[in-house]
């Protein structure tokens, strides 16, 4: 059996699963949360608190991640999906029906957000009269004065780059080494990329994030962005410490990812599977 015939063989299998369609839900309703409470964080004073946003955001990603650890896997992210993809731990339908869900989960926090949120916040930004804001913003990602569209989409690459592979290596079943908490690990690298780089891009690092607000205010200027940045780099990091980084990396499983129909089942000798995020925590733990 090739590797294009064990991908739709593998896609059968998920879509015959009732686990899986449990998991899409799982995925909606996870960044639905995300956006709901995370992209809530911008309203309710004057100026911006980059420090209070970058710790909702990482907050929120940490306590989602472990929710939904054993539902879905946690991506709530389809940078996370591609990279899973990418380096076969995920199947193709999974790859593509999962980035759906994440993205309608994103539309319907920000729609839930605008419902509940903007009236009152756009009441209380009125007491400023400095202030400019003219219409409810959702926590909306857009470039920073003076930003690029190419220097927003390395951006993008960059701090995803660094979320991925940080999911990689708290889920290396090869490692003994890990201790403390897997998913606060994830959710800390969120909250340091946006306290670096939230004035540039508004460190979205999340498609589907970005996605849910552009659909329900109609903005899409340089919307190309925040995906193919987060997407590349969520890919860039799969692979790099899949193949390079990981405790069991060498040339032959290089060889196996490319050649051998059934990788993804023969490249988990541990019991841990990064795509069921199984956070390696230690024996004392």
């Amino acid at each position: 059996m090739g590797i294009y015939s064990r991908f739709f063989e593998s896609s059968a299998q998920d879509l015959k699963s009732g686990v899986f369609y449990k998991a899409l839900l799982g995925e909606m309703l996870g960044v639905a949360f995300l956006v709901f409470v995370a992209c809530s964080s911008v309203y309710g004073l004057k100026e911006l608190d980059h420090v209070r946003i970058s710790l909702s955001f990482g907050l929120s990603v940490a306590t989602l991640v472990w929710l939904l650890a054993n539902v879905s896997g946690g991506h709530i992210n389809p940078a996370v999906t591609a990279g899973m993809f990418i380096t076969r731990k995920i199947s193709l339908v999974k790859l593509i029906l999962y980035i759906v869900f994440q993205c309608i989960g994103g539309i319907l926090g920000a729609l839930v957000m605008k419902g509940l949120t903007c009236s009152w916040q756009l009441d209380f930004m009125k007491m400023n009269v400095d202030f400019n804001a003219t219409k409810c913003g959702l926590g909306m990602t857009t470039l920073g004065n003076g930003v690029s569209a190419g220097q927003g989409c390395a951006v993008e690459l960059l701090i995803t780059f660094v979320l991925v592979i940080t999911v990689f290596a708290t889920c290396d079943g090869s490692r003994n080494d890990l201790n403390g908490s897997g998913p606060l690990a994830i959710g800390l690298s969120v909250t340091m990329c946006h306290l670096g780089f939230i004035s540039l891009t508004g460190a979205s690092m999340n498609t589907a994030r970005t996605f849910g607000p552009a659909v329900v205010l109609g903005h899409w200027d340089d919307h190309w962005v925040y995906w193919v940045g987060p997407i590349f780099g969520g890919i860039l990091a799969g692979l790099l410490y899949e193949f390079l980084f990981a405790g069991n990396a060498s040339m032959s499983k290089i060889s196996s990812w490319l050649m051998d129909p059934d990788y993804e089942q023969v490249d988990e000798e541990d019991d841990e599977s990064p795509d069921s995020y199984e956070m390696k925590r230690g024996s004392n733990s």
